[in-house]
């Protein structure tokens, strides 16, 4: 397979079939040399708040310096960002990166024990957080390395009597920011006035530094973090430019950013590559107040959209969307989860743009193979391997399997991890000795080389483009008192594509459902909690004990 590469026939004229990794020798150069070429133009921009990629280049300087000057991070330490798209997040970002350190991306609506977790693994130093999140930091701070909180409003950086307005109105008319203490904490604004007068950082960064701690549960097991390097990084820019690049006009594209850049998907593909093409990335902080969302749609003459399936059929059913001007709109990139046919088809029908399926996973940073951008139709496949990406069909010992036949899709190239953080037998488990990544993903290859996903290998369910991990729920579930046994496993949904269910062997017999979900509410985030509760007598189990998942999942599918 991947000696013969026969997707290399279908590649879109101008691609190339191998790209340079090496091109930059960090994600901070890329960014410099957009903010060079691009200085005037506006990077991102936020509640009606624009700052040009000057401003950018001046303020994640400032967080920087403040990181390096005052607080004296060392180079390679960690720091945590817990905020939804708002214009910090892109200069927390850059100012760490620039500062030499690596970035741990954090859900801002973890519960604080999936909080812990992600802070004590990853022996995080700092935090920069929202308000509306900090009573979640506040729980378990004392319990972490953790020595400095930063924290933000929402409106901070909006400024003026705008953004003292919208901090007011959440904070006292809305009631989204639960009273938090967390003493010693610095302001985010506060941190770049000392960081200007700092001396601007001179930092070294190499090539195989990790530039982001991205947490998935990868392939098995409970969430663990992706080391993913600046060469990485670079290398799945250079993939994606190389790939879309023809279709983008520099200087001049506005992407919209629904997605959340501490996903993988939109950190990489709007974050990132967009800021290589000095493109407007215009924030949307909450993309389920769907009405909002469509109004937002409405004032901008946007050429890009990137999101999961959901994200797309949510929008094609809120009344209005089909009134947006989509005449600018050229490029539509849907991952994350299966794309539908269905919505594809009407995306194209609304819009007059196809929506183009793409796959990836955190491990390969993410990108690994995308469908040709002048796709006239839905096609049912997620595409070709990009350039310097080789993929082939593995069976379980892992021999590689002729074109049609289905077993896991194994994934190589400059763009795959590192590792697992501090997991060595689990990066073993997950790149073999001839540095395939394989993926848990059942697919299979047609003679054109075009891959389709057919199952999933592991129990993971798949909740909105978000992996959830039947282990972690069962482990949460299983600490309530009137619980005896628990089976985690995901259900079709039509809104989501998947949602959680739970088979529940009761202790206590006056055990109810909304008892269930009600101690789920307080345990997980909420894609993790379970929408479907079933009692029984008894779970379906191997002959050593082992709960059969699968024989669940396919009852529960029908």
């Amino acid at each position: 397979m991947q000696h013969e590469r026969p997707w290399l026939a279908q590649y879109p004229a101008g691609v190339p079939a191998e790209i340079d990794p090496d091109a930059y020798p960090s994600v901070v150069a890329v960014l410099e040399d957009a903010i060079q070429r691009f200085r005037d133009r506006p990077a991102f921009s936020s509640f009606g708040k624009v700052i040009t990629y000057a401003e950018l280049d001046e303020l994640s300087a400032r967080f920087a310096a403040y990181l390096l000057g005052e607080l004296e991070l060392k180079r390679g330490d960690r720091v945590a960002i817990m905020m939804p798209n708002c214009l910090q997040h892109p200069i927390a970002t850059h100012g760490i990166l620039r500062a030499g350190l690596t970035v741990v991306n954090v859900n801002p609506l973890y519960t604080a024990r999936e909080l812990e977790h992600q802070l004590v693994d990853s022996g995080t130093s700092a935090i920069v957080v929202l308000d509306n999140f900090g009573h979640t930091v506040q729980q378990v701070i004392g319990r972490t390395r953790v020595r400095q909180a930063i924290t933000t409003g929402l409106g901070d950086m909006v400024g003026g009597a705008k953004g003292a307005i919208m901090n007011f109105v959440l904070k006292h008319v809305k009631k989204m920011v639960p009273r938090y203490e967390l003493p010693g904490a610095v302001r985010f604004g506060e941190a770049l006035a000392i960081g200007a007068m700092q001396p601007r950082p001179e930092v070294r960064i190499d090539a195989e530094d990790t530039a982001f701690l991205q947490y998935t549960g990868g392939t098995t097991g409970t969430a663990k973090g992706a080391m993913l390097t600046h060469r990485n990084l670079v290398a799945n820019m250079e993939q994606a430019a190389a790939w879309v690049g023809g279709n983008l006009r520099p200087g001049e594209e506005v992407i919209i950013t629904a997605l959340p850049l501490y996903h993988i998907f939109s950190l990489t593909a709007n974050g990132l590559v967009f800021t290589k093409f000095g493109g407007l990335n215009h924030l949307i902080t909450n993309p389920r107040d769907m009405k909002g969302f469509v109004k937002e749609l409405s004032k901008t003459r946007f050429t890009a959209i990137t999101g999961v399936n959901t994200l797309f059929n949510g929008l094609l059913n809120t009344p209005g969307f089909d009134q947006v001007d989509f005449s600018s709109l050229r490029l539509t990139l849907g991952g994350g989860m299966a794309v539908q046919r269905a919505v594809a088809e009407r995306w194209k029908k609304t819009t007059g743009c196809t929506l183009v399926e793409a796959y990836g996973l955190t491990e390969t940073s993410p990108a690994a193979c995308i469908n040709p951008m002048d796709l006239a139709e839905y096609n049912g496949s997620i595409g070709l391997p990009i350039p310097s990406t080789d993929a082939c069909i593995k069976d379980e010992d892992g021999n590689m399997l002729p074109v049609g036949e289905v077993g896991e899709l194994c994934i190589k190239g400059p763009q795959v991890m590192k590792g697992y953080w501090n997991r060595p037998e689990e990066t073993a488990e997950a790149i073999d000795a001839d540095g395939w990544l394989h993926t848990g993903d059942m697919a299979r290859m047609d003679e054109k080389g075009y891959f389709y996903i057919v199952d999933r290998k592991k129990d993971m369910i798949l909740v909105s483009g978000f992996n959830v991990y039947p282990n972690e729920i069962e482990d949460v579930l299983a600490g309530m008192p009137g619980i005896l046994e628990v089976a985690a496993v995901g259900v079709p949904d039509e809104k989501s594509g998947e949602v959680v269910k739970v088979v529940v062997v009761r202790k206590d017999p006056s055990l109810t459902a909304e008892q269930v979900k009600a101690y789920a509410r307080e345990q997980l985030t909420g894609y993790k909690r379970p929408h479907v509760v079933e009692f029984r007598n008894e779970l379906p189990k191997t002959n050593v004990g082992k709960i059969l998942r699968r024989e669940l999942r396919d009852e529960a599918a029908g």
